[in-house]
């Protein structure tokens, strides 16, 4: 609140801070960041990080929600709002301001925790492709100097995403964006079973642990490539 009232009239908390405010993210150790509705006329503050913004909505009141829209019907979306009284940018824009200003695993955690909140982001299509997550399966593999795996294979009836033939070891990446809804659900439960009765061993990883615990992951896949 303090650096947010240093800023002036308008000033709200964004950014990681933002998100961090939110519970997006957890706090980072750095300047807090504050974004104006102006294109100069403030100067630089010690311990504040000042992004000059005149895109922001502003009026007399924020917005009273994270997502609200006007009430006059034009659809024109506040970008700010409060919490817990401190003005702050609403979710949506924080997830806007927070692509290409953190590392990309941090924008993922952050739009997770926000759905998790059931907040609906503009753009949540954008989730990594298949071929993302199979990269990062794959440079786990060569850090930890594990033999390569086929990608990919017909094994019956099923697909798998990772095998390693002589070990008859299978490893699933599931994501929301391939893994949801009760459809998928039953396949993966259904491919498992047949997989296990056919001899193979199946490990099945989710996006979030590829993401938030890769050596746990590595030491699994290692213990069932041990001879």
């Amino acid at each position: 609140m303090a650096a947010v009232l240093a800023c002036g009239e308008g000033a709200v908390l964004s950014h990681h801070s933002a998100a961090a405010l939110w519970e997006l993210l957890r706090p980072i150790e750095d300047a807090i960041h504050v974004s104006v509705p102006t294109a100069a006329g403030i100067r630089k503050r010690r311990g504040i990080h000042l992004h000059r913004c005149p895109a922001l909505f502003t009026s007399a009141e924020p917005s009273p929600s994270p997502s609200y829209l006007d009430q006059e019907g034009r659809g024109r979306r506040s970008l700010t709002t409060r919490r817990h009284n401190i003005p702050v940018t609403t979710i949506q824009r924080t997830i806007d301001d927070l692509d290409g200003t953190v590392p990309p695993y941090l924008l993922r955690r952050a739009k997770r925790q926000a759905e998790l909140k059931n907040v609906r982001l503009e753009g949540g299509e954008g989730r990594r492709a298949r071929s993302d997550l199979e990269e990062d399966f794959f440079t786990l593999v060569r850090l930890h100097r594990f033999p390569l795996p086929e990608t990919n294979v017909k094994i019956d009836r099923w697909e798998v995403d990772f095998l390693w033939r002589a070990q008859l070891l299978v490893v699933e990446i599931d994501s929301f964006l391939y893994h949801r809804g009760s459809i998928a659900f039953h396949a993966d439960h259904d491919r498992d079973l047949d997989l296990r009765q056919l001899g193979y061993t199946v490990l099945r990883y989710s996006e979030r642990q590829l993401e938030d615990e890769p050596d746990r992951i590595a030491a699994d896949v290692a213990a069932a490539l041990a001879p």
